[in-house]
């Protein structure tokens, strides 16, 4: 794994860890005098895009939190093909597994972009768990979602086509990022169609033929850089 600097905790950046600590789900109902301590135990690290936080197989030692960057959860088939379990953003966070196992990382974690994170290592996270029994219940509730979004994910595999998948793909990041229109739901930010189909579980081509013809008949419209989910497909897919 690639090694990066630990950053000076001034005034501002530890308030700016605070807030991105705050909207983590993992410390969601701690008090403010808890926070504070938890900043203070945060080691702030750094990653250049397209580099890796984590690679599948290592020994985990620490728990990352996203501070600022967005980073994609991925598997390698021997083939070198890629699939995309997740994507990550200010507030995720990930290595939770290695910290409550001695099991190998399943994973690897890839930077899209800049990446800040605040680790916090075994030593510092177990007695955290231990004076803070809030952030055990936290994980737990996370743990739970992201099992429920992986049987579903197993569930669309065996039993939908790719134009369900996708759907249900570009429903998904509407809702992390999208926005509200009197047309439907737009997301600023499309992925390209070779992150479609890594997060589809199909190939570039076929994604494309599929966006195409989901153009073609008003479901999507493309709008710049971004997608518009029309009424109509967030209507046949609410029936």
């Amino acid at each position: 794994m690639i090694a990066s600097p630990t950053v000076d905790m001034n005034a501002s950046r530890a308030e700016s860890f605070r807030i991105q600590l705050i909207r983590s789900p993992l410390f969601r109902g701690l008090p403010p005098a808890a926070l504070e301590e938890i900043v203070k135990m945060a080691q702030p690290r750094t990653r250049a895009m397209g580099t890796l936080l984590v690679s599948q197989g290592e020994g985990g030692d620490a728990l990352f939190v996203i501070a600022a960057g967005r980073a994609k959860v991925v598997l390698f088939g021997e083939s070198g093909r890629e699939v995309t379990l997740s994507t990550l953003s200010a507030g995720d966070f990930v290595g939770e597994m290695a910290m409550l196992s001695s099991v190998p990382r399943s994973a690897n974690v890839i930077a899209l972009e800049p990446l800040t994170v605040l680790a916090f290592g075994r030593e510092l996270f177990e007695p955290m768990l231990r004076r803070h029994p809030q952030i055990a219940i936290n994980l737990l509730q996370v743990m739970v979602e992201r099992l429920r979004r992986a049987d579903e994910t197993i569930a669309s595999l065996a039993l939908q086509d790719v134009e369900a998948r996708l759907t249900r793909t570009l429903e998904r990041l509407a809702e992390e990022g999208g926005e509200r229109t009197d047309s439907g739901v737009y997301l600023p930010r499309r992925p390209t169609q070779q992150e479609l189909a890594n997060m589809v579980g199909s190939c570039r081509e076929t994604i494309s033929r599929t966006f195409s013809s989901m153009v073609r008949r008003g479901l999507l419209v493309q709008r710049g850089r971004g997608v518009v989910l029309t009424r109509e497909l967030l209507a046949r897919r609410a029936a």
